[in-house]
């Protein structure tokens, strides 16, 4: 298979393979494709779970009208705890 890139193409190519992250052109694009897929797995993860993530924001949203809020540091710190906990279920 022959495939013609445009120069700006090409160019990051060349850049990705200076910069020593790769080997050569084809480690790049196996990179850019596996992205892409990940991108499309993504995708079609939210369309599969649109109404639970619609309805988690409507949950959001009329807490948020009532006050039920709690601040941005605390969040972080919830959300590290619960990534920390999922890690360690997993590993």
């Amino acid at each position: 298979m022959t495939i013609n890139l445009k120069p700006e193409q090409q160019r990051v190519i060349d850049l990705a393979v200076r910069s020593g992250a790769y080997q050569n052109a084809s480690e790049v694009l196996d990179q850019a494709f596996e992205i892409i897929r990940e991108q499309l797995d993504l995708e079609d993860w939210m369309l599969g779970q649109r109404e639970q993530v619609a309805a988690h924001i409507a949950v959001g949203f009329a807490q948020a009208e009532r006050g039920d809020l709690i601040e941005g540091d605390a969040v972080v710190e919830i959300l590290r705890q619960r990534r920390a906990e999922r890690l360690k279920s997993e590993g």
